[in-house]
């Protein structure tokens, strides 16, 4: 993981953070161009209506496929909070963006979760690996992961 890198994860925690302060799952993402310039960003919005599916990565992916050119995704990079849940990890695949980069993972967060004493969701937490195996990952990022787990121990007031 490159200083570039943390760069863009620490705005996705930001992200992140601003979703929980708005009331939401603390999530957020950027999408970066191959020459390090971010496009686009987004954080989790699941909570502003009875849409489950307005997670940012997924947005992100949406933007990517409406907006940039084929021969620019696969050179493009998305930066998130947390590792992309399986729809996520799919729409990243099919719209053919690059690699992924994570603050913290689909395991910690089950885990985190567990801890918290939370069932778990309606999908299997799965790496992206085994849902995109052509999809280059790198994560989690030592240190941002723990500002991501107090962040979702906020959310669900564990102690």
């Amino acid at each position: 993981m490159t200083d570039a890198d943390l760069v863009h994860l620490r705005r996705c925690v930001d992200l992140a953070r601003e979703a929980l302060e708005a009331g939401d799952e603390p999530f957020g993402s950027v999408l970066v161009g191959a020459d390090g310039v971010a496009l686009a960003e987004d954080r989790n919005r699941v909570n502003t209506g009875a849409d489950a599916t307005l997670h940012p990565e997924f947005a992100l992916a949406r933007w990517a496929a409406e907006t940039l050119p084929d021969a620019d995704r696969p050179g493009a990079t998305v930066y998130t909070s947390g590792e992309h849940c399986p729809m996520c990890s799919a729409a990243h695949a099919w719209v053919g963006l690059g690699r992924i980069v994570y603050a913290s993972s689909s395991a910690q967060l089950t885990g985190w979760l567990t801890e918290f004493g939370v069932g778990p969701g309606p999908v299997a937490p799965l790496p992206v690996e085994q849902v995109a195996p052509g999809v280059a990952v790198a994560g989690p990022a030592p240190g941002l992961d723990d500002e991501v787990r107090e962040l979702h121990r906020r959310l669900h007031r564990a102690t």
